[in-house]
């Protein structure tokens, strides 16, 4: 029996090293490329007409960055039936936020929710993670959607992954297509979206939509 006992923990000590050691290379965990979605506000449905404009922040108007952003959300919106009519009044006005710093990711840890994974790994704060020379970032993309002539939040919905590389950019088409995966998504509050990237367009793709277990 202890000899059985021993066998098994050699295995999981090695389990544990095989996806620390893909963790490394994809930082996408041992089960593909993933965005965890989280809805402040679920809600089975935006009510009212399906056109928006952006609400810049005066960083955001200077940034040649954030431009990109919105060419790449309003495409994307597009598919929804949403129509940017800067032109003329809209029903909703569109935030955008978007961060990318280094993450902090516990090896070994369950799936969880962005913000809880730390907490509930127990794995301390404050350090970037770095597994065999390789520096993770955490990119996190925050839509929010309000009524133009209330000013009232209807709708928020954040993206967040974690790659090795440090340009926003990069990450954001899977961001994107993670946070409208469903749109709007309805309760739970947090999602698992799997994705994969379409070789012949090069694009990421979603695979996978499903409440993320805890």
């Amino acid at each position: 029996m202890e000899a059985v006992k021993a066998v098994k923990a050699v295995k999981a000590v090695k389990a544990t090293f095989v996806c620390a050691a893909l963790a490394a290379s994809t930082l996408a965990g041992c089960t593909g490329m993933h965005a965890d979605v989280h809805t402040a506000t679920p809600a089975a449905a935006l009510p009212g007409e399906r056109t928006y404009t952006f609400a810049r922040m005066p960083m955001q108007d200077a940034g040649g960055g954030h431009a990109q952003f919105e060419t790449l959300l309003r495409d994307e919106l597009a598919t929804q039936g949403f129509a940017d009519t800067a032109a003329r009044p809209a029903h909703y006005l569109l935030s955008v936020g978007y961060e990318t710093r280094p993450a902090e990711i516990g090896v070994g840890v369950s799936d969880c929710a962005a913000a809880d994974c730390d907490r509930q790994s127990g794995a301390p704060s404050g350090a970037p993670f770095s597994l065999f020379g390789a520096r993770a970032y955490r990119h996190t993309l925050t839509l929010r959607f309000f009524e133009r002539t209330s000013g009232r939040e209807v709708y928020k919905v954040s993206a967040a992954s974690t790659d090795r590389d440090a340009d926003p950019l990069r990450a954001m088409p899977a961001l994107i297509r993670s946070a409208l995966a469903r749109f709007p998504f309805d309760a739970p509050a947090d999602w698992r979206v799997k994705l994969r990237t379409n070789e012949t367009r090069g694009v990421p793709e979603v695979v996978s939509v499903a409440p993320l277990q805890r």
